[in-house]
């Protein structure tokens, strides 16, 4: 799967999620571009956004998402809280139908 990791979201998470094709953002030079604006340029790309902004779901249009969003519920986006929640991202990961929104907790 083709994942893109939102500027909430350690760059050094990308190397847990095994078996995907991780980009960051930053990396993408889509720094602060608005998450709706994001998703679209994002939807060529990439199957999935990889947050930990929680308001995602509450600023996007749920029945008309270009790509996914995964949402992971952490006390922080701290890559040692995040980390715990890859067994997580990864099964979410794989069943993740297409344009979605999905959360998982660390």
């Amino acid at each position: 799967m083709r994942i893109l990791l939102d500027e909430s979201v350690p760059g050094r998470l990308g190397v847990l999620l095994t078996g995907h094709s991780v980009v960051t953002v930053q990396r993408r030079g889509w720094s602060s571009v608005k998450n709706g604006k994001l998703l679209a340029l994002a939807a060529g790309e990439f199957d999935v956004l990889l947050t930990a902004d929680k308001g995602m779901e509450y600023q996007q249009n749920l029945a008309a998402l270009p790509i996914s969003i995964l949402i992971v519920l952490a006390r922080s986006n701290r890559i040692e809280e995040l980390a715990a929640a890859v067994p997580a991202i990864l099964s979410a990961l794989a069943e993740l139908p297409p344009r979605t929104l999905r959360k998982v907790a660390a």
